[in-house]
């Protein structure tokens, strides 16, 4: 069984900084690509970023793209996500997750994951 355990979370103004972690138990954290997704109130779930399981190829959403940097460290099992320049449509409950595949070619929907944190919030104000 996996266990991911987002933090980091926060109220922040706008224009700052979170660094968003996402701590993973088990010992195939390395061996599958992850994601950050995040969803508003009344809004559907977007994928913000994915990593694959070296770190070697990243996705970004253009909403994030130039913001936001995903990275993660195979020897801890926890992936991280730094956001800067945060804006009020920023404003989520961010959620980690693990991909079934390696690579990052088809992982843009929550069904290619099979493991989900249980969330963090960001609430970015004006």
């Amino acid at each position: 069984q996996v266990q991911l355990v987002e933090s980091g979370g926060g109220l922040v103004q706008a224009g700052g900084s979170l660094r968003l972690s996402c701590a993973a138990s088990g010992r195939t954290f390395s061996s599958y690509a992850m994601g950050w997704f995040r969803q508003a109130p009344g809004k559907e779930s977007e994928l913000v970023a994915a990593i694959s399981w070296s770190g070697g190829s990243t996705y970004y959403a253009d909403s994030v793209k130039g913001r936001v940097a995903i990275s993660r460290d195979n020897a801890k099992n926890t992936m991280y996500l730094q956001m800067n320049s945060l804006k009020p449509e920023d404003t989520a409950v961010y959620y980690c997750a693990r991909a079934k595949s390696r690579g990052i070619a088809t992982i843009y929907t929550g069904d290619e994951y099979d493991y989900w944190g249980q969330g963090t919030q960001v609430t970015v104000s004006s």
